[in-house]
């Protein structure tokens, strides 16, 4: 795991459409998926400890293609940083085209072990998050709920949140029973996030 993440990684390319995706990405994929503004690029930032590796913006919607991050040295491992869905300062159509290319990434990768859904721990899950659950459920692509922004909490809220979120995704299919709870700005939860990364390549 401390290999994993220590090594140097790079951005590859953005991707407009599912077709421009590399056939081979050197392995397995994983990638993060959020309502707009939730802090996917702040995560993969905070997990790689390169700051400027995933651009970050105050601005929801931002992130507006796929945008793949591999280790400098080949790990059989991609990041894939998704646009943000729901809300985003865009007309109609773009976010119809954005909320388009995820749900056809999702369905289609067949290198695509996890998703890691990230939902920010002071609003908990969101009907946009539910959705893209549903789909994953349907799919059945494996993904795990990450709480980000815990840092903002009132003391204790954090187990609060956590508790909400698990009996939420209690009964469904392809959600991983165990959520993590994370800071990037804090660093807390980085360490469970990225050896539940690494368990994946074991």
């Amino acid at each position: 795991m401390r290999l994993l993440f220590a090594r140097p990684w790079r951005f590859v390319r953005g991707m407009a459409t599912v077709a421009d995706l590399p056939f081979a990405t050197g392995g397995l994929e994983v990638a993060f998926a959020g309502r707009s503004n939730v802090g996917k690029s702040s995560l993969i930032n905070a997990l790689t400890g390169q700051s400027g590796l995933a651009r970050t913006s105050n601005t929801p919607g931002r992130t507006q293609e796929l945008n793949l991050f591999v280790p400098e040295r080949d790990a059989g491992l991609a990041l894939v940083d998704m646009p943000g869905y729901g809300y985003a300062e865009a007309p109609k159509d773009k976010v119809d085209v954005w909320n388009d290319l995820i749900r056809a990434y999702l369905r289609g990768r067949p290198n695509l072990r996890r998703v890691y859904v990230l939902i920010d721990a002071r609003h908990g899950v969101k009907k946009n998050d539910e959705e893209v659950m549903t789909l994953l459920d349907k799919a059945a692509v494996s993904y795990q709920v990450v709480l980000t922004k815990t840092d903002k909490l009132k003391p204790g809220g954090t187990a609060t949140v956590l508790a909400a979120t698990i009996e939420a995704i209690r009964k469904r299919p392809a959600a991983y029973p165990e959520v993590i709870a994370t800071s990037s700005e804090k660093g807390a939860g980085l360490d469970d996030l990225r050896a539940a990364i690494a368990a994946i390549l074991a």
